[in-house]
């Protein structure tokens, strides 16, 4: 099982809107060792926030190892048919480094009724989707009909080239999720979640994938959480409070959370490992200005404890 350590955000982090921000930091990821990058989804949103898909086209043109992610894609938003044409073409052009988690989407009505997609619908079009994508990845005139998408003998190419088609990982820590990941996900991603509540959602996810007869490896499970880092957790905790995603009330985020010294954020990533989620995706909770600096100390700080590792090598 093989740990891997990739770095998200959401909305715009950096100081200007200037693209190059964005391009200076990949090309950093990637000189760094940072296994992948992951990009949020918001298409309603009053902060910048790019659309992942079409900024995964320039990451994967500008990089050769780099993987590249979503944190995660609103699936009932789009078109199944049109978004699995879109992941394999960039997984097919950048060699197989498309790693898409998807999820059922944000609370607000309005995103929903802006793409044309009722949100009481979500979840089973959700459903309907993964398994339009994956049948359109694998096979060639494909008829599907559902309740919400129907397909007479379509066929799209080209097809993924990654050996057992991308990964559906799916996104979320509701039950909803849970129960959808061990029916049909290929892997479960997880924010805001606390090492004992990984740790249990991964033993349930692995007993209902068993009933339902869906096979999920044992490295694909991860997590997404905040860090920063400093010479104390006391600084480290000043300068993410104002930057930290409060949507959670009922546990101290400092709890999925490693403010302090390279030692503090590795221990955090060991707990989650033990608990069986070996994909790492870390949040940077700083200030714009600040940006680069936490990459590059995660990068030679952190990273470096796993890359090289027999069991825990980061790609």
């Amino acid at each position: 099982m093989s740990v891997k350590i990739g770095i998200g955000f959401g909305g715009w982090p950096f100081p200007t809107q200037d693209p190059d921000e964005l391009w200076q930091y990949v090309d950093a990821c990637e000189e760094l060792d940072i296994d992948s990058l992951w990009l949020s989804d918001r298409i309603v949103s009053e902060i910048m926030n790019v659309e992942p898909m079409i900024a995964l086209s320039f990451i994967a043109a500008r990089t050769k190892k780099l993987k590249f992610g979503t944190s995660v894609l609103a699936l009932p938003l789009r078109n199944p048919t049109v978004l699995a044409k879109e992941i394999a073409t960039l997984d097919f052009l950048s060699g197989g480094r498309v790693l898409p988690a998807v999820g059922l989407g944000t609370e607000d009505e309005r995103e929903f009724e802006a793409c044309g997609s009722p949100k009481r619908q979500r979840g089973g079009r959700t459903d309907e989707a993964i398994e339009v994508m994956k049948l359109l990845w694998s096979q060639d005139n494909v008829t599907f009909h559902g309740k919400y998408y129907t397909l007479n003998d379509v066929t799209i190419q080209p097809k993924p080239v990654q050996k057992d088609l991308p990964p559906m990982w799916i996104g979320g820590r509701s039950e909803a999720a849970i129960q959808r990941t061990a029916r049909i996900g290929d892997g479960w991603l997880v924010s805001q979640a606390t090492p004992d509540e990984v740790a249990d959602g991964v033993a349930r996810i692995k007993v209902g994938a068993l009933e339902h007869g869906n096979e999920i490896e044992d490295d694909h499970y991860g997590v997404l959480f905040s860090y920063f880092i400093a010479d104390t957790p006391e600084e480290a905790a000043k300068q993410a409070a104002p930057y930290m995603l409060r949507r959670r009330t009922d546990v101290d985020y400092a709890e999925f959370s490693a403010f302090g010294t390279p030692d503090h954020v590795s221990q955090l990533m060991e707990r989650y490992i033990d608990a069986g989620a070996p994909k790492i995706v870390v949040r940077p909770a700083c200030a714009p200005e600040l940006m680069m600096e936490q990459l590059e100390l995660l990068g030679k700080e952190v990273v470096p404890h796993y890359h090289g590792k027999k069991e825990a090598a980061v790609a």
